[in-house]
């Protein structure tokens, strides 16, 4: 896969690890990592996230319903930003 397959992909507000939609951070990654087999950032899942603050529990309410995919793979910006490759 080239970078470019990315390319007018619709923006991922379900922050799915698939690539028919791509958020920001997921392009960046999969880009690193498909160019040049680099993992930057840590891989989590959304459980992993702190989910507690009302205005993110509004958020994921508005978004998912009550199917919050919990086990779903994401990279955050802050993960990236932290990493040391």
């Amino acid at each position: 896969m080239k970078a470019s397959s990315f390319e007018g992909k619709p923006y991922d507000i379900g922050f799915d690890w698939d690539n028919n939609y791509i958020y920001c951070s997921e392009l960046i990654w999969k880009i690193y990592d498909k160019a040049l087999k680099l993992k930057i950032g840590q891989l989590q899942t959304i459980k992993d996230f702190n989910l507690s603050s009302p205005a993110v529990k509004k958020k994921l309410k508005e978004r998912y319903g009550n199917k919050i995919s919990y086990q779903e793979i994401a990279i955050s910006p802050v993960s990236i930003f932290n990493s040391h490759f």
